[in-house]
């Protein structure tokens, strides 16, 4: 039995830490750590992930049937808000932004990686691994501490190349990963088959 709990455990937070590395979520949190203070950063986007695992591991299978079409447009709005973002860093200057700092970073961090990660494919996954596995709590354990974990590192990663890099650098290969990140999970929301349905 505890071989079993263990196998779950490490199998969903594998494939969840994974997928997240790799997810536009996580470069939103490098994006918003390099600006905004990382440990609110960290903190708002684990409570977001918090949320929304939890959310998966209620919602179980059915669920994401019964409404795949409104997960493919939940996540064509998660493209949309990366590609705002993107826009906002471009076209607004520095000197007129209001970066927010402590309690205001948490809240920005957990509304913009809880809009982003509705729908999303480690969203699916976890709800997947709740059906499959059945046992509800090792998933939620596994997958929420997986996310807080790369969220962990994003921030981590995120406030390092905020501190080293020219910031005018920096916030073009920023603009242009968010750019990119949006286009791509617009396009997988609207044309899955264009990715060869490896995540779908």
């Amino acid at each position: 039995m505890a071989s079993s709990v263990l196998f779950i455990f490490a199998f969903v937070f594998g494939v969840i830490g994974g997928l997240e590395l790799l997810d536009r979520t996580c470069f939103a949190v490098i994006a918003f750590s390099s600006k905004h203070p990382p440990f609110q950063t960290w903190a708002g986007a684990a409570a977001a992930f918090v949320g929304t695992t939890a959310l998966s591991v209620g919602v179980g299978g059915a669920l994401e049937d019964a409404f795949h079409r409104e997960l493919e447009w939940v996540r064509v709005g998660g493209g949309v808000v990366l590609l705002a973002y993107a826009a906002y860093l471009l076209w607004v200057p520095e000197q007129d932004r209001q970066p927010p700092t402590g309690r205001s970073a948490f809240t920005a961090a957990f509304l913009l990686i809880l809009l982003l990660e509705l729908g999303d494919t480690t969203m699916i996954f976890t709800i997947l691994f709740s059906v499959e596995f059945g046992n509800l709590v090792v998933v939620f354990l596994a997958a929420a501490l997986a996310l807080a974990s790369v969220a962990a590192f994003a921030s981590f990663l995120g406030s390092r190349l905020g501190a080293r890099v020219e910031p005018r650098v920096l916030e073009r290969v920023i603009v242009v990963i968010l750019t990119v990140a949006g286009v791509l999970t617009i396009l997988y929301a609207v044309e899955p088959a264009l990715f060869g349905g490896i995540l779908g």
